[in-house]
């Protein structure tokens, strides 16, 4: 193939993910929307957020949303590489912009837990607290959501599970206690 050919292909698999997007949003539309499980999804993007701004730690705000950021980042990355492998699905979509990734998962679920978790009893040893966290989301909230049909793991184990909130709860853990969060200071002028 040709890097021409290349770039045709490429073109044409983007209008089938144009198609795609198109139908995921019909069913969204005409399927999804205003149902009790939407209703759920949408409760699920607002609730932790206010939670999370009435409870968080003030004095650590700004540490905690660099956390929520990677939190989000990292998670979309990992579904976005799992997604286009088909390890696994999210049938249940709640927003016709990028219907495939925005979700409440991404976006409040897990990095407002990660953010409740960490300010959580700060003192205790990390490997016990991330793996309390990453049971529960694994083996709780992943088949809860598989459960409500907003999860489809297809062939991937749980157990798998377990292992990428581990990681995306030390990576964020990693952030949180990083030293160097100092403010920076303009120099000052020398004539």
């Amino acid at each position: 193939m040709t890097v021409r050919e290349g770039l045709e292909q490429t073109e044409r698999a983007s209008l089938k993910l144009i198609e795609v997007n198109q139908m995921i949003t019909d069913a969204l539309l005409h399927a999804f929307l205003f149902t009790w499980q939407w209703w759920l999804g949408v409760i699920l993007f607002i609730v932790p957020w206010a939670l999370w701004i009435l409870f968080r730690k003030k004095s650590s705000t700004g540490r905690l949303l660099g956390c929520a950021f990677l939190t989000i980042a990292l998670s979309l990355l990992i579904d976005l590489i799992s997604l286009s492998y088909g390890l696994w699905s999210y049938p249940m979509k709640f927003s016709p912009i990028s219907p495939i990734l925005f979700l409440p998962y991404h976006l409040a679920l897990a990095p407002v837990a990660i953010m409740f978790v960490l300010q959580i009893k700060p003192r205790a040893n990390p490997l016990l607290k991330g793996s309390i966290f990453a049971a529960i989301a694994a083996f709780g909230g992943m088949n809860v959501f598989n459960a409500l049909d907003f999860y489809n793991p297809k062939d991937w184990s749980t157990f798998y599970d377990f292992f990428v909130f581990l990681f995306l709860f030390f990576s964020s853990y990693w952030l949180f206690h990083m030293h160097g969060y100092e403010k920076i200071v303009a120099e000052e002028k020398v004539d």
